[in-house]
C-alpha cells in the first residue's frame, strides 16, 4: 500500500490554509489543492489562493492550471490530482490534500465520473434542449428513467442534461448507468485516506468571513474583476464568472452600485449561505476521522 494520503477540510474561511501550511512543514509534504476555483489563473484575491509566499515555503498543486474562460472539470481535476500525487510519493514526500470543493473532494473517496464517451452531436442535442428549459430536460429523460426515480435531481437542469447525455450515448437506463456507477472504484481507491475535518464556532466563523470579505476588498477584488473582464477571462455563465464574490461584484459593477458597502454585504451573506452549506454536506458525504475544533 502506498502512503496514506492526509487531507484537511472544512468550510470556507475556517482557517484550511494556516493549518496545511503549518502541517506540511511539520511532516515534510507537499499540498494538493482541492479548491474548484484555485485552478483558475488570475483569479488570486476573490479566492484567497496561498500567496508566493506560502507556495514558496511548501510546493502546491493543482493552483493556476487553466484560464477562468477555460472551465474544468471534475474529470480534469481528478487527472491532475492523480498525477500530482504520484510525482509527490515518487520523491518521497508525503501529500496533504487541502480544500473544501464538494465533488473534487469526494473525488478522493468514490467515483465522481463514469466512462461513457459523449460525442458531439449528442451534446449539441441536449443543449438545445437546455435552452428550452428543464421540462424540455426531463421529457427527452423520462424514457430512460420511468416514474422519475430519485437517484436523480430532477429539478436540477444541470443533472438531468448530464444524465440525459449519457442515456443517449449508451442506450441504457437511467438505473442501471447509475448502478454500475456506484460499483466504479474511485480513482483514489488505493490509497488509505486520513481526513480531519477543520470547524470553528458559528458565530466565530461569521466573523472570519466578514474579516476575509473586507481583506479581500482592501486587496483589490474590484480591480481584479475589472480586469479580468476587461480581458474576456470572466465570463457570465461559466463557473469561474458564478463563483461567490465573483458574481456578486459583476453583478455590483452591471448596477453601477456607487457604495461599496452593499457589495461587501452581498458577498458576506453569499459565503456564509455557502459555508452553512458546506458545514451540512461534510456531515454526510464523505467519512471524517478526526473533528478540530479551532
Amino acid at each position: 500500500m502506498p502512503e496514506p494520503l492526509h487531507i484537511i477540510t472544512g468550510p470556507t474561511a475556517v482557517g484550511k490554509t494556516a493549518a496545511a501550511l503549518a502541517w506540511a512543514e511539520e511532516n515534510d509534504a507537499e499540498i494538493v489543492s482541492c479548491d474548484s476555483l484555485l485552478v483558475y489563473r488570475g483569479m488570486d484575491v476573490g479566492t484567497a489562493k496561498p500567496t508566493a509566499e506560502e507556495r514558496a515555503a511548501v510546493r502546491h498543486h493543482c493552483i493556476d492550471l487553466v484560464e477562468p474562460e477555460a472551465g474544468f472539470s471534475v474529470g480534469e481535476f481528478v487527472a491532475a490530482a492523480l498525477a500530482a500525487v504520484r510525482d509527490i510519493q515518487a520523491r518521497g514526500k508525503r501529500v496533504l490534500v487541502a480544500g473544501g470543493s464538494g465533488f473534487y473532494l469526494k473525488a478522493f473517496y468514490q467515483a465522481v465520473t463514469d466512462d461513457i464517451p459523449v460525442a458531439e452531436e449528442i451534446a449539441t442535442r441536449v443543449r438545445a434542449l437546455q435552452e428550452r428549459g428543464i421540462t424540455a430536460l426531463q421529457t427527452a429523460l423520462e424514457p430512460f428513467a420511468p416514474g422519475r426515480p430519485a437517484i436523480l435531481d430532477w429539478e436540477n437542469p444541470r443533472r438531468v442534461a448530464k444524465a440525459l447525455e449519457r442515456c443517449l450515448a449508451s442506450g441504457k437506463p437511467l438505473e442501471e448507468i447509475h448502478a454500475a456507477f456506484k460499483a466504479k472504484p474511485g480513482p483514489f481507491a488505493a490509497w488509505e485516506k486520513q481526513t480531519v475535518l477543520l470547524e470553528r464556532p458559528p458565530e466565530e466563523l461569521a466573523r472570519r468571513i466578514a474579516q476575509r470579505v473586507d481583506q479581500m476588498l482592501a486587496a483589490g477584488l474590484v480591480d481584479e474583476v475589472r480586469g479580468l473582464v476587461a480581458r474576456r477571462k470572466l465570463l457570465r455563465g461559466t463557473p469561474a464568472a458564478e463563483s461567490v464574490g465573483y458574481r456578486e461584484t459583476l453583478d455590483w459593477l452591471d448596477a453601477e452600485e456607487t457604495a461599496e458597502e452593499k457589495l461587501r454585504e452581498a458577498i458576506v451573506t453569499s459565503t456564509r449561505r455557502l459555508a452553512a452549506k458546506q458545514r451540512k454536506w461534510f456531515r454526510t458525504q464523505i467519512p471524517v476521522d478526526e473533528t478540530a475544533v479551532l
